[in-house]
């Protein structure tokens, strides 16, 4: 009999276990329970659409849904799992009876942590996440003339910039001293946010939400705050992503400390035959252990491919993650991996830093930018363990390099002798990681 394997969730995560089981076991009967209408499409293109760099969320799709069925993958949408039981292999669905399974994986993503203020129920606020939505949202915004953007996380970044692209007076609060606070520096931040300024954008930090008001129809019209109230007709939350755990709590799974599902290195959870990928489970950091959950939609893919391989018999494990990140925020691009100063700091981790400014391609050739690196490493081995930038180009590529070099334990030293492609239009004489670590060495 044909192995039965169900995955709840179609986000990156349950369509890279989908495609991951039946590749590793052909005859498999792969089934992907979503509750929404769609699967296989990036979210994270959501802002660049409603900013207009990208011309239509069509492009967001990966995949007609036909394929998905040419490929043996039954996803069964608008479907809504009510539970699921480990001990009798069960899962439960809105109007139908138990439906018994050999393997599990659960890729139910994320929820956006509840504003928790009066008001929160009101129309107008704006959850980026379902493209269906995002649809919906973006015809409104022609007629929306104040936005407040509730909190500076990635998510907020983008949405920031967008808004302004879309010429709509662009407020955003946030309880740190600056955008991206819990993840980058004061001085890598620092010039997006001064582009926001050029863009008509106004910041408000250490400035916490207190509540929305609205008129007679429901919809908010005020954002109240301790900097003072804003107009608003439209409120885009943005507040930091929680797992989405309640079908594996209610089924007795275990979670960690970030509310994240706990997943070994083959993303099985504590129940027998039940994995877990994506944003509803917790992996720990490469520098430290410290466990992360809630992280980038490759990490998510990537993690899927783990537990969909696995859970079809099998083999292949997930490492622990050194996170390169970057995005588009204002005019400039930011990004970084593993650790940032203000993040090692705070984690009471010892470090020096190596910091340059340098530019993206040869001086003379047209579109030159700056571009600033930020190197932490260990004092006695000069050992790296993060790095932080911002630049008008090549941030992403450098973010992915440095990654890779904390993970395998590259040096200062290493990165101050390294090679470099020079060419006028892509790369300039001086490699601004080069010249980054040669300061490092030096302190």
């Amino acid at each position: 009999m044909a192995r039965r394997m169900v995955i709840i969730g179609g986000g990156a995560a349950g369509i890279g276990a989908a495609g991951a089981a039946k590749a590793a076991a052909p005859s498999a009967e792969v089934i992907v329970y979503t509750a929404f209408e769609d699967v296989g499409y990036s979210p994270c293109g959501i802002p660049y659409v409603h900013g207009k760099e990208i011309p239509d969320f069509t492009s967001l799709f990966l995949a007609e849904k036909q394929a998905y069925a040419d490929a043996g993958i039954d996803v069964r949408y608008e479907t809504t799992v009510l539970g699921f039981d480990p001990e009798s292999r069960t899962v439960q669905v809105e109007g139908e009876g138990p439906s018994g399974y050999d393997a599990l994986i659960i890729a139910t993503g994320f929820d956006y942590k509840p504003p928790g203020v009066p008001g929160e129920d009101l129309g107008g606020l704006y959850y980026v996440k379902n493209i269906r939505r995002a649809m919906e949202w973006d015809k409104i915004l022609d007629n929306v003339r104040h936005a407040v953007v509730v909190e500076a996380s990635p998510l907020g970044l983008e949405m920031v910039t967008a808004l302004a692209h879309r010429g709509i007076d662009t407020h955003v609060i946030d309880p740190h001293p600056w955008a991206l606070g819990e993840l980058c520096d004061p001085d890598i931040v620092a010039p997006v946010q001064e582009s926001w300024a050029e863009m008509g954008v106004t910041t408000h930090w250490d400035t916490r939400l207190l509540g929305f008001t609205g008129d007679r129809e429901g919809h908010v019209r005020t954002v109240a705050t301790t900097d003072g109230e804003l107009p608003a007709e439209l409120v885009v939350v943005a507040t930091h992503k929680v797992a989405n755990n309640a079908l594996a709590v209610a089924a007795g799974l275990r979670t960690g400390s970030t509310g994240g599902l706990v997943v070994d290195d083959h993303m099985r959870t504590s129940a027998p035959h039940v994995w877990a990928a994506g944003d509803v489970c917790e992996i720990p950091h490469g520098v430290g252990g410290l466990p992360l959950q809630g992280l980038t939609g490759s990490h998510a893919y990537a993690q899927g491919k783990v537990a969909g391989t696995n859970a079809a018999g099998g083999e292949r494990a997930y490492q622990p993650v050194y996170v390169p990140w970057g995005m588009v925020a204002g005019t400039w691009m930011i990004g970084g991996a593993a650790l940032g100063e203000v993040a090692a700091t705070a984690l009471g981790v010892p470090h020096v830093v190596g910091k340059a400014t340098g530019i993206s391609r040869a001086r003379y050739f047209p579109g030159v930018r700056p571009v600033t690196v930020k190197l932490l490493a260990e004092p006695r081995t000069l050992r790296l363990i993060g790095a932080q930038m911002v630049g008008g180009e090549g941030i992403k590529e450098r973010a992915d390099f440095l990654a890779l070099a904390v993970r395998k334990g590259i040096t200062l030293h290493d990165l101050a002798s390294m090679e470099n492609v020079y060419s006028p239009p892509i790369g300039a004489l001086n490699e601004p990681i080069v010249t980054a670590a040669q300061a490092g060495v030096s302190t």
